[in-house]
């Protein structure tokens, strides 16, 4: 019987603060035993990891899966491209957005469902230098406002 519980295991912090999100999709990872074992212990970055599609096929590159202590002769390189694993329709979606100007397929996290390792990718679009001012504003307001919430609520 599989379980149907998510534990995280690994996500990409600065992906909304460089990207706007535009949609997000599920996709399975194909991954070598070693590989597994290693991401299970939390062991991977996303921090420079990025999705591209070749010959119709999606692919994460620059995702770090650090080897496995146990792993020997059977670990591969931390850095491979990795094949994700999506419904043709979408890729060919996502492929025909990419080939637009400003747009990205970026990992945002991966994460353990049931006993299947999925990795949620997002179809961003890059901000530029006054958006991420904006949205930092915007996140020091929010904080300012729940600060004073909290104080008024402390004080009645």
């Amino acid at each position: 019987m599989k379980q149907t519980g998510i534990k995280q295991l690994g996500q990409n912090r600065s992906a909304s603060h460089e990207y706007f999100i535009l949609e997000r999709y599920e996709a399975g990872i194909e991954l070598f035993g070693t590989e597994v074992k290693s991401l299970r212990a939390g062991r991977l970055s996303l921090k420079e990891a990025w999705c591209q599609v070749t010959n119709g096929e999606l692919w994460v590159r620059q995702m770090h899966i650090s080897p496995y202590e146990q792993g020997n002769i059977f670990n591969k390189d931390p850095l491979r491209p990795r094949k994700l694993l999506l419904h043709k329709k979408e890729i060919h979606y996502l492929n025909g957005k990419v080939r637009q100007d400003g747009y990205s397929i970026i990992p945002l996290r991966v994460y353990l469902k049931g006993s299947l390792i999925k990795m949620e990718i997002a179809l961003c679009q890059g901000k530029k230098l006054h958006d991420k001012r904006e949205s930092a504003a915007k996140k020091d307001a929010m904080r300012q406002i729940d600060r004073a919430m909290k104080d008024f609520n402390h004080r009645n």
